[in-house]
């Protein structure tokens, strides 16, 4: 008779093969194309959890945000419910056996379309993950934004020896996406893109429920209108949580989609703090503007993006440091040479930017 299975990590995998069997513990392999209808919530973590398993990079990126171990053999289920232990049902659970002992495990819980993560939940699952399952590691996907994948939308810490990580699904594609770039974290293998590409393309299609950061709070609107006409906003106005959080979220999406754009992970500076909410409400009752820094990698600098909500202007600035070396007609000289540069490269696009292009040279010991 089969003992009570009273933790995974540690568990030999025929023991828990066995178990399975008996109907003690219920999963479903993941598969590629599952038999669910498209929107399915479960879909998504079927399909999401075969692209893992059959393509390389793809599986080495996701396994290093969430520290999950590369080594061994990696097995991959949905639907998981451990019945002796709760009547819970795991979205998804990943296996990693070394020498015919599960070393590591992670579960997932996933959300789709306008479907929220509910805290209750997520603090149930992960109760049953660290002090039955002894499971370490808990993901929760859906279509809220954050920062890095360390930070959750629901308000759970996590420990030393529990992490509780997030991705948004637009998070997720962004990967995907950087991974079919011509770079040196791109998919070697030929099969595999092709299965990539198909994965992207059903996460792309509006039915599969991934939806990306659409429009901004109903406060939004309201706040910019009493704004523009030139009413006094009270750091007591309860809009303004609502507008700063919206710009957060809209800030998250705009590293997202300038990612794929460039082809290299494009980070948000300071989005995901309750201290940058903070400032953010700050600055609309001082100033009537929101900042943003995204950091780009190999940029010559930061990208600083300022929506004013008295004007409804959105402004975006780069700084670009000279030589030092150079007095300031040769800073200015180097400059031009750059912009010509770009011409020269791609006049197209030089074309339909330069008219907007602003320059403002600070020239110290002078007012201009």
């Amino acid at each position: 008779m089969l003992r009570k299975v009273t933790k995974l990590i540690g568990l030999k995998k025929n023991h828990f093969d066995e178990h399975v069997k008996e109907g003690n513990i219920e999963v479903r392999k993941s598969s590629l194309i599952p038999p669910y209808n498209i929107g399915h919530e479960m879909a998504l973590t079927s399909i999401f959890l075969t692209s893992i398993k059959l393509i390389k990079e793809f599986r080495n990126k996701i396994f290093s945000e969430i520290k999950l171990n590369k080594s061994g053999k990696a097995f991959y289920y949905t639907e998981v419910k451990f019945k002796d232990i709760s009547d819970d049902r795991f979205d998804g659970l990943i296996l990693v056996v070394i020498k015919g002992i599960i070393k590591d495990a992670v579960v997932f819980e996933m959300k789709n379309k306008k479907n929220l993560l509910d805290k209750n939940q997520i603090k149930r699952y992960s109760d049953t993950c660290k002090k039955i399952l002894k499971i370490e590691k808990f993901v929760t996907i859906s279509n809220q934004f954050v920062s890095d994948p360390s930070i959750s939308p629901v308000n759970i810490l996590s420990s030393k020896k529990f992490k509780l990580y997030h991705f948004s699904w637009t998070y997720i594609i962004t990967i995907g996406r950087l991974l079919l770039y011509d770079n040196d974290d791109d998919i070697e293998d030929i099969d595999q893109i092709h299965i990539m590409k198909e994965v992207l393309n059903y996460f792309d299609n509006k039915q599969s429920g991934v939806v990306g950061y659409g429009e901004m709070t109903s406060s939004w609107k309201d706040l910019c209108k009493d704004i523009n006409a030139g009413k006094k906003i009270l750091m007591r106005d309860e809009r303004l949580k609502e507008v700063a959080i919206s710009w957060q979220q809209e800030e998250r999406d705009m590293a997202l989609m300038l990612s794929r754009e460039l082809g290299v992970l494009v980070k948000s500076k300071t989005a995901g703090s309750k201290n940058n909410i903070q400032k953010n409400i700050k600055s609309i009752v001082s100033k009537n503007v929101l900042n943003s820094t995204l950091l780009i990698k190999d940029s010559t600098s930061d990208l600083k993006v300022s929506a004013n909500l008295f004007n409804r202007t959105l402004t975006l600035t780069m700084k670009l440091n000279p030589p030092p070396q150079k007095g300031s007609v040769s800073k200015l000289t180097w400059l031009i040479d750059k912009i010509e540069n770009c011409r020269n490269k791609n006049p197209d696009n030089y074309n339909a930017l330069i008219s907007n292009i602003w320059i403002e040279a600070n020239i110290k010991f002078t007012n201009r």
